[in-house]
């Protein structure tokens, strides 16, 4: 039996295919009639205008369906009917300049390649262009102002609540790690309650300013553990995943035990947050899944990891945008590297690093200098977690944010170079190329223009910071194992994640479900063996992603 909000969508997306066909074709028409007026009524030219009717009627019906063809694949391609209805004011005039640009440039090549058989008169092109531009822009910017409108009808009548009218009631996963202990008191100052779900790998010392909060619940429990995961998350409005293990050094020690974290954890968490009714759905990913370009990348571009950490990230991505309705609200956020301090400040981190060997060792010592990264502060990137909780649905639903800012891309010996003069008795020392082959400049736009993020700290007032930390001595030892993911991991080993190798993931979950008499029939996620999912998930088209 067909499912009714699969219908829905796929009857909603033909509808709309279908518009955009007749503006197309409209425009192409009025391009043709303009061009005939003006060869009859202008050129005057010793032509019948029967005779020239007929010929440009003859051609417009050689070539409306191809131009169509074109133009529908290049905006299925972009993303018109997915995602793209939730681009926001100029980002979206963008997305439909660009595309159907490129759209009539293939048709133009096309028209040169088949002139023998086709003589389309080339003058149509250039008003057939521009009229698409404004019926497909105006249309769009039509449905967006008639959506908007609605929407200040319902809220000056009385109307019952949507799913998105509250979020009280945030649950967050691994919250207790480098971005979580600087996001959990930005929720606690809004007002949220907070329910904390954490192995607490580290102790409660990276949350110890905020551990007796009234309205903090602390659930110490492995997330892998179904049963403890539906618990925790009864009642919540809101989940924000940054529970994972983090980093290509960590991630190699076990690849069994990270895709089960990393991949198959994420996928239950979020079948029983939308069993349950979770209104808002925050995903931690990071730009490492971009891998290795000479181009500037955005959310749409290729995806091409080049780690078990970014594949398995790609993975999770997919398994959660893929499960997204009417009700769900999955985000995904693609933080850039972070650095700067937070309640567990990691030093496995290159800013961080390399920040504490010019204080302690005197050197600064880069690896594959000229690679490029993009860089956050940490209390920025929750910040930007905060800001996409807040958001209004229809803007972050089921879309993919890099978190971070343009101006923050740096190469590794420019980050070198600005962390020496901060620290001018370091030496700067290029070690030339290692193993790591990432290399990846990133666009921030998107997330500025949606919800309006912009990083508050720069990397030389993050520097500064690190370096006041030491200075201080509230940074003792940056080579405790405490600093470093992989470090700890290898030193307390992976036996502390309790629900490992859990062979009945899908049984205890249903069986929680039943235990709080949830009244409607759970189903577990569609049967995918581990490696299958992590070979799924690259390369592929960011685009594809997140349609």
């Amino acid at each position: 039996m067909r499912h009714p909000f699969r219908f829905k969508v796929t009857r909603e997306i033909g509808i709309r295919m279908l518009a955009d066909a007749l503006m197309v074709n409209a425009a192409l028409l009025i391009a043709f009639t303009a061009r005939y007026l003006w060869l009859i009524g202008v050129e005057a030219r010793e032509v019948s205008p029967q005779i020239a009717m007929s010929n440009y009627l003859t051609v417009y019906l050689g070539s409306f369906w191809l131009l169509t063809a074109i133009c529908l694949a290049a905006f299925s391609v972009s993303g018109f009917y997915t995602h793209g209805r939730h681009y926001s004011g100029r980002y979206k005039i963008l997305v439909i300049v660009q595309t159907v640009s490129a759209s009539y440039l293939i048709f133009g090549m096309l028209i040169l390649l088949l002139w023998d058989v086709l003589s389309f008169p080339r003058s149509v092109l250039p008003p057939a262009w521009l009229l698409t531009l404004a019926f497909l822009i105006g249309a769009r910017q039509w449905a967006t102002a008639f959506r908007t409108a609605s929407r200040v009808e319902h809220w000056i009548l009385p109307a019952r609540p949507t799913v998105d009218d509250t979020i009280r009631n945030v649950l967050v996963i691994g919250g207790a790690g480098y971005i979580g202990s600087a996001l959990l008191p930005k929720l606690l100052e809004r007002g949220y309650k907070v329910r904390l779900l954490d192995l607490l790998l580290y102790g409660t010392e990276p949350i110890q300013d905020v551990l007796n909060h009234p309205r903090l619940e602390l659930v110490q429990a492995d997330f892998l553990l179904v049963d403890k995961v539906v618990e925790a998350m009864y009642g919540m409005d809101a989940v924000i995943h940054l529970g994972a293990i983090v980093g290509d050094p960590a991630c190699a020690l076990d690849e069994q035990l990270t895709i089960e974290v990393n991949l198959m954890a994420t996928r239950m968490i979020a079948e029983v947050a939308k069993g349950l009714g979770v209104k808002r759905f925050l995903f931690a990913s990071t730009c490492s899944v971009y891998g290795a370009s000479d181009e500037t990348l955005d959310e749409r571009s290729a995806l091409k990891p080049v780690s078990l950490y970014a594949r398995s990230k790609i993975a999770s991505e997919k398994a959660l945008l893929s499960m997204v309705d009417d009700r769900f609200t999955p985000v995904i956020l693609r933080f850039a590297t972070i650095f700067g301090l937070s309640g567990r400040t990691r030093f496995d981190l290159v800013v961080n690093l390399l920040t504490a060997k010019a204080m302690v060792d005197g050197q600064i010592t880069v690896f594959g200098g000229d690679q490029w990264r993009p860089f956050v502060h940490v209390d920025d990137a929750a910040y930007a977690v905060l800001k996409a909780m807040e958001a209004p649905r229809l803007v972050v639903r089921n879309q993919v944010f890099n978190v971070g800012s343009n101006e923050q891309n740096y190469t590794l010996y420019q980050a070198g170079e600005l962390i020496q003069r901060l620290v001018p008795t370091a030496e700067l020392i290029d070690k030339g190329m290692d193993g790591d082959r990432r290399n990846y400049r990133v666009d921030f736009t998107k997330i500025r223009r949606a919800i309006g993020f912009e990083p508050r700290w720069t990397l030389e007032t993050g520097v500064q910071q690190v370096i006041q930390a030491i200075q201080s001595g509230r940074v003792r030892n940056y080579r405790d194992p405490k600093h470093s993911n992989v470090a700890y991991l290898s030193t307390v080993g992976m036996s502390r994640f309790t629900g490992y190798n859990n062979g009945h993931t899908y049984d205890l979950l249903n069986e929680a479900i039943a235990r709080l008499a949830y009244d409607r029939p759970f189903s577990p996620v569609e049967s995918k063996w581990p490696y299958e999912l992590i070979a799924m998930s690259g390369p592929l088209s960011g685009t594809a992603s997140a349609a």
